[in-house]
This record gives structure tokens, sequence and C-alpha cells, in this order.
């Protein structure tokens, strides 16, 4: 072999070795920064959960999927090991329609005193009034990113929590009658939407209820999403959003996470934070965009959910909870 070929071919298997080595050390420290406390999210879980609240057809107050669907809820939650407390009322909408209102609660390990509240809404609007079809704004609609999604995330985590406990007790509840609101309400902090949250606010089930903070989900499925720092939220819960917004950045989900700031919106996380729990908004909406492109239409549907999202809200909210401390 020519000498000077050999002294070549040296070189190059030291710089593949050297560069392999570093390419090892670089993936080790990588995996080493996103080292989570919480366990793994499972995205195709969510979906199937997902999947599950758009069988029983839209979730429309008074109709027998909604009926058929607060049964399945109530019992998964159970089945996790979740104490389970449906709060009911008379409620009625801004069409002059009377309903039975149903804010379903679930509590995992009751007897911890310190304790982190999540919550979604699990009702589906009854029409699809942003649909670019006019002749389709009457019609119902799936509604699996604008309900299901953030329900699904809650079922997954419960799933998660019943195989390993936080140090903190966790609360999940479902709003009901939240996305049955007038498009044009005018009124002050537009009343005709989150009834439930209202209702809840106004009428706590637990006296002196304070958890360490909330976090609501709505919209947390849908392909490139992006959440941005409502008003609402910063002004309640500055912290509560730093941190989430940190820790998704922290495990590799900023391009969910985006540090952009958006206008006010009224979510059913302005109820909470009026019954004096700090609550922030995970939704899918910016200022420069609005919100999800396929809200409130016909294209809400389990064909444009994203296992991706599903999985950046799931373990960011996950590992949020999991890194909170037990009292000393």
């Amino acid at each position: 072999m020519n000498r000077n070929f050999l002294i070549i071919a040296l070189i190059a298997i030291f710089t593949f070795q050297t560069c392999t080595s570093d390419k090892k050390e670089t993936k080790e420290e990588t995996e080493q920064v996103v080292k989570l406390t919480s366990p793994d999210f499972n995205a195709d879980s969510a979906f199937a959960y997902t999947k599950a609240q758009v069988d029983f057809g839209p979730r429309i107050p008074s109709t027998e999927a909604h009926a058929n669907c607060a049964k399945y809820l109530v019992n998964k939650f159970k089945s996790f090991g979740g104490d389970v407390f449906v709060q009911e009322a008379p409620a009625k909408t801004y069409d002059g329609k009377s309903h039975r209102l149903k804010n379903i609660i679930a509590a995992f390990n009751p007897e911890k005193t310190q304790r982190v509240l999540i919550t979604a809404h699990w009702d589906a609007r009854p029409f699809s009034d942003q649909d670019p079809d006019a002749t389709m704004h009457d019609k119902p609609f799936d509604a699996a990113n604008d309900g299901a999604s953030g329900v699904a995330v809650m079922l997954e985590m419960a799933r998660q929590i019943q195989q390993k406990q936080p140090n903190v007790g966790v609360d999940f509840i479902l709003w009901d009658i939240e996305d049955y609101g007038k498009s044009n309400d005018e009124s002050q902090n537009e009343t005709t939407w989150c009834i439930g949250s209202q209702y809840w606010s106004k009428n706590p089930p637990v006296k002196g209820y304070k958890p360490l903070y909330a976090i609501n989900l709505d919209m947390v499925g849908g392909s490139s999403a992006q959440f941005a720092q409502d008003e609402i939220s910063r002004k309640y819960a500055p912290t509560i959003v730093k941190k989430v917004w940190d820790i998704g950045n922290e495990i590799g989900y900023s391009a969910y996470f985006i540090n952009v700031t958006s206008g006010s919106l009224i979510d059913d996380h302005f109820w909470v934070n009026q019954a004096g729990i700090p609550c922030i908004d995970i939704i899918h909406y910016t200022d420069a965009v609005g919100f999800y492109m396929n809200w409130h239409t016909q294209l809400d549907n389990l064909n444009n959910i994203d296992k991706n999202t599903l999985k950046a809200v799931g373990q960011t909210v996950l590992e949020t909870i999991y890194r909170e401390k037990s009292p000393i």
C-alpha cells in the first residue's frame, strides 16, 4: 500500500471516530438536558380518547350524544382511580333554550392538601357558523379539536397519574355549555359563553377550594398549533404562564409554546380567576392569525387532529405538575 495513502486512511478513520464520539456525547448531553420528571405522555392514547368522544357524535347539550359522552367520561375517570362528582344545574342559553348543565369533576389523591387544577370544556358547539360554506352555518360539527382534544389530554394525564403519583393532588374539571355562545356577544365579559365555568365560579361545590394554580386547555390538538400568552393569563397568573412556557421550551416544544403575547380572551380561565384561583389558558390562538384554522367549521374533525400537538401539550402540563414539590 502506498505510504501516503495509508496515512490519509488513518487520518480519515481517526476523524470519523472523533466525530462519532462527539455526536454520541452531544446526544447524551441533549438527552440529559431534556430528562423528564413526569411519565411519558402517550399521544396515541390521547388520540384514541379524542376519537371515542367524536364517535358519540357532536356533544351538544340536551342531546343523546351529550348524555352518552357524559357517562363515558365519568366512567373513564373512575376507572383511573378518580373521585368523580357531577355538578348539575339548570341552565339557559342565549337562544332561550333550557338545558341541564353537567360539569364533570374528578379528584386524584384527594388527601393531598397542595393541588393543581386542570380544566377543559367537553361540549360541542351546535352549529359551524365560521364555515366558509354559508349553507353549513346551521349544521353541527364533530368538535374534535374544540372540545374533545383538551378532554383527551386530561384523560391520558389521569391514566398516567394512576400509575405514578405526583407530589401534589390533581383535580380535573370538564366544563359544560362553554361553546354555545352568541357569535356577536357584546355583553361585558361575553356572558353567553362559558356557562359551565361561570356557574362553578359562583357556586363552588367545595367551599374554600384553593389549588396552587389552574391550567385550562382549549383546542390543543390542531396541526402546527401555536400557543401565545394571552392577556388574561398574564394579568392574573404571570408566574404560572412563565413556568409552563419555560418548561415547554426546555423539554423541546418551543415551536408550540411561543414567547409571544396576545390580547384579552374570555375563555373558561377568566371565570376560574374570578373565583380567586390563578389560571392560565393554553389555547390555539395568536393575534396575527386568530383561532385554529378549522375553528367552528365542518373541518374540525378527527382527520385534522395532530398527535404531535397532543404530545406537546400533554407532556408539558404533566411535567409542570410532576415538578411540584411536596410541602415541607
